[in-house]
């Protein structure tokens, strides 16, 4: 819990910064219509909205698997942005998401379960490790009715 010579890692101003950069700046985010939802130490929530763009198979209308994928890449990310901000509370928000510039996903392994048909997804991430030089995280995507539809596990370079 924040002090008060302690800033909160996840105030407005540091929540605003990270849905931008996510959401906007990251142009591929933007084409997937990634919206952030939920950000909290090492976890981090999204949705993606079904779109023509995203459809996989046109005979089903479903998610194509490299959407997913990229979106649980995606959520790993940020859930570790999240864990390094909390690690960090004591830099301005600016400061934080800096360590974003070092990121890079090193494996990435997505076990699609069902086929992902719906109006929307929910994408879930949470770190199971966060090193000096490598993160690993564990995610999930989601249907609307809150079936599980993939899962996904990656490591990540953080230094």
């Amino acid at each position: 819990m924040p002090t008060a010579t302690t800033p909160d890692p996840f105030d407005a101003e540091f929540i605003a910064l990270l849905r931008e950069l996510f959401e906007e700046k990251i142009v591929f985010n933007r084409t997937l219509g990634l919206k952030v939802t939920q950000v909290a130490a090492g976890q981090a929530r999204g949705r993606i909205a079904m779109r023509p763009e995203l459809v996989g198979h046109f005979a089903y209308n479903r998610l194509h698997g490299g959407a997913i994928s990229a979106a649980l890449d995606a959520m790993g990310g940020l859930a570790i942005i999240a864990a390094m901000a909390a690690r960090h509370a004591d830099k301005t928000p600016e400061q934080r998401l800096q360590h974003f510039s070092r990121l890079g996903t090193i494996d990435l392994r997505v076990d699609y379960l069902r086929a992902a048909i719906g109006p929307w997804f929910e994408l879930q991430a949470q770190v199971l490790r966060l090193g000096s030089r490598v993160a690993s995280t564990r995610m999930e995507c989601l249907g609307a009715d809150g079936q599980l539809l993939a899962t996904g596990a990656a490591s990540y370079i953080v230094a």
